[in-house]
């Protein structure tokens, strides 16, 4: 019998098997210290500083133009600038200007009651038309818009 052709070890592969596993053993090693190393130098997850990184870059704001100097607005500019995107075309079930019948069941509330249910929003119509008018300049607007479908309403005092 021959030693190299009958062995019951092949030394090829049990030196192959060998650098297999010192290697594996030497990249497991390398990776633990590097984690370990960066375990070290990790900070703790500031809230504060997350919720700045994810912050909005820009919001809007849909409102209707303040007044030069401070004066009170027109019904009719408040009606331009905020109203008329949804009562011109009669968007989302808003009444259209003009449309008497549509705005008799409404008028019949009168100024007050009309007031009211703009400062609160009324279905898909947000709290004051979605303007930052004031309670005249919004009864104003309301005058303006129910005289042209309608009504007789006079304008507020306080203007």
């Amino acid at each position: 019998m021959s030693a190299t052709s009958n062995s019951e070890f092949d030394f090829k592969k049990i030196i192959a098997w060998a650098l297999v596993i010192a290697l594996g053993s030497i990249a497991f090693v390398v990776a633990m210290i590097s984690i370990a190393n960066t375990a070290k130098g990790h900070k703790p997850v500031d809230p504060e500083a997350v919720n700045l990184r994810i912050a909005p870059v820009a919001t809007v704001k849909i409102a209707a133009p303040a007044a030069a100097g401070g004066a009170a607005r027109s019904g009719e500019q408040i009606y331009q600038a905020a109203c008329t995107a949804c009562h011109q075309a009669g968007v989302a079930g808003a009444p259209k200007t003009g449309d008497k019948g549509a705005w008799a069941p409404r008028l019949a509330l009168g100024l007050n009651g009309l007031l009211k249910s703009a400062i609160a929003g009324k279905n898909a119509m947000p709290p004051r038309g979605g303007s930052d008018a004031s309670d005249t300049e919004l009864a104003s607007a309301i005058v303006y818009i129910a005289n042209q479908s309608g009504g007789k309403f006079k304008e507020p005092a306080g203007k």
